[in-house]
C-alpha cells in the first residue's frame, strides 16, 4: 500500500519542451533501480508545463527517492530546462488502485 507520494511541477523554458519531454522518458529507468518507489509517473500537463508522480509505501522510500539519481539529474538539468525551479509538494495518499 501506498501512503505518501510527490507531486513535482516543472515548467519548460521556451523552446525547451521537447528536452523536458525526453528528460522524463530517460529518468525512467533510473528510477527502476529505486525498490522503494512503487509508482513514478511522468506528465504532461500542458504545452510547456510538465510533472512527476510517484508514489511511496513511507517516508523512508519517499526521503530515499528524493536523495536518488532522478532527483539528483533533475536538479543539474533545471537551470537548463526549466523557467523557474521544481515545485515539489509533498502528497499524503488517502485511496490507490495498483496492479498486485
Amino acid at each position: 500500500m501506498v501512503k505518501v507520494a510527490l507531486f513535482v511541477r516543472l515548467e519548460a523554458k521556451p523552446g525547451k519542451e521537447r528536452e523536458v519531454e525526453k528528460f522524463l522518458l530517460s529518468g525512467l529507468p533510473l528510477v527502476m533501480g529505486e525498490p522503494a518507489t512503487t509508482a513514478w509517473f511522468g506528465i504532461r500537463l500542458g504545452p510547456s508545463t510538465f510533472g512527476i508522480f510517484d508514489a511511496f509505501a513511507d517516508e523512508a522510500g519517499r526521503q530515499a527517492h528524493l536523495t536518488g539519481k532522478v532527483a539528483a539529474a533533475l536538479m543539474a538539468k533545471a537551470p537548463e530546462l526549466l523557467a523557474k525551479p521544481p515545485v515539489i509538494e509533498k502528497v499524503d495518499v488517502l485511496a490507490a488502485k495498483l496492479p498486485e
